[in-house]
């Protein structure tokens, strides 16, 4: 006799799945429960330091974007202010020959009221200008001869411009030259010769370097030197006599 089986019912071992199912998704659903009620609970009982936590977030924001806004931007331009008259002095003393020692003294120490590059530098550290100055007053001593200010000055000096690095290194160079700490001058010239290469201060730092090697009687260092700016800068002054250097350098 056939056994009538009722539209949609479900064999026994698929109810028994289903119930399995059900049973398994319920569990995971407790396990949620308890952890959501362990990590309420935790929250409950530390909140005090996660509110003091994220206190002091908001605090640091707020005093560096204060900070920034009120006491930062206005140093910003107000030092900006300050360091024209500083750095007027500096462009005439460059083309100044007959009163260029004065001139440079004035940029240093200040005149007509206002700031010299060494008070800049004291007064307004941190800011762009203050970063100026260093390197304008390594520049000042290296031209009053004051060749240990310079070096002093100029390896405090640090910038995104990377022009301004190359010579502030050459500077350096000049003033270990000048002393006659010959195989620092070499260094130097050689750093800035490569750090920032380009047809304006590359030529013209590896001369130096050339010529210093030379003076050490490094001459292969010095042909390598010169032998770059044949190869390389072949339109710079530099290149104009640059077989003669070669060959003083062919030892």
């Amino acid at each position: 006799m056939a056994t009538y089986k009722k539209r949609g019912s479900k064999p026994k071992n698929q109810q028994n799945d289903n119930l399995g199912q059900e049973s398994t998704t319920a569990e995971v659903f407790s396990t949620l429960d308890e952890s959501a009620s362990k990590s309420e609970a935790w929250v409950a009982q530390n909140q005090n330091y996660i509110l003091s936590g994220i206190g002091a977030v908001v605090l640091i924001v707020l005093g560096y974007l204060a900070y920034t806004n009120f006491i930062l931007s206005p140093k910003i331009s107000e030092a900006n202010e300050e360091i024209f008259q500083a750095q007027q002095y500096f462009d005439l003393a460059l083309n100044d020959t007959e009163s260029s020692d004065s001139l440079f003294t004035l940029a240093l120490e200040g005149g007509s009221g206002k700031y010299g590059f060494l008070d800049i530098i004291e007064q307004y550290s941190g800011t762009p200008a203050a970063s100026i100055a260093t390197y304008s007053a390594g520049m000042s001593y290296l031209n009053l001869n004051k060749f240990d200010k310079a070096i002093e000055y100029l390896q405090d000096f640090s910038s995104d411009d990377l022009l301004l690095n190359a010579l502030a290194l050459g500077g350096i160079a000049d003033a270990f030259a000048n002393i006659n700490q010959l195989e620092d001058a070499l260094d130097y010239y050689e750093k800035a010769a490569a750090s920032n290469p380009n047809s304006f201060t590359s030529p013209r730092f590896l001369m130096k370097a050339g010529q210093t090697a030379l003076a050490l009687e490094k001459y292969s260092v010095a042909k390598d030197h010169f032998e770059t700016i044949k190869n390389e800068y072949a339109s710079s002054e530099e290149a104009s006599l640059i077989d003669i250097y070669i060959g003083q350098a062919s030892k």
